[in-house]
């Protein structure tokens, strides 16, 4: 096996334990794996920062789920629908209405495709 596929293997679990987390509600859980992920230096994926975003959406983690938004707007990874309106819903729920507009400018300028979801929340 080669080192690229035991990191992917690694990049998969480790997305797949968030996604767990997340569907149990474990979001300090999800916080722990996405920190054990960086100082492993395992590579990160979109699905793996879209399921750390939604696991903060779902406990009204707003503040936190902009943090790893910009994680992943800062890095190499694109940004996609799914993370965007997670991120969107997080500030939407506690009524940050000035940013959900910035981000659904800023969706709509980085020409990501919205959804019905991103109109709700906007």
């Amino acid at each position: 096996m080669s080192a690229q596929s035991e990191v992917e293997s690694d990049t998969i679990t480790c997305s797949a334990a968030i996604s767990a987390c997340k569907n149990g509600s474990e979001w300090r859980l999800v916080l722990q794996l996405l920190h054990l992920m960086a100082r492993s230096e395992v590579g990160f994926s979109t699905i793996t920062f879209n399921a750390t975003i939604s696991a903060l959406e779902k406990r009204s983690g707003w503040k936190e789920a902009l943090r790893v938004f910009s994680l992943v707007a800062g890095g190499r990874l694109e940004l996609d629908t799914i993370g965007y309106n997670a991120t969107i819903s997080s500030c939407e729920k506690v009524g940050a209405w000035k940013t959900v507009l910035q981000l659904s400018s800023v969706m709509s300028q980085s020409k990501v495709e919205s959804s019905t979801i991103t109109g709700n929340a906007a």
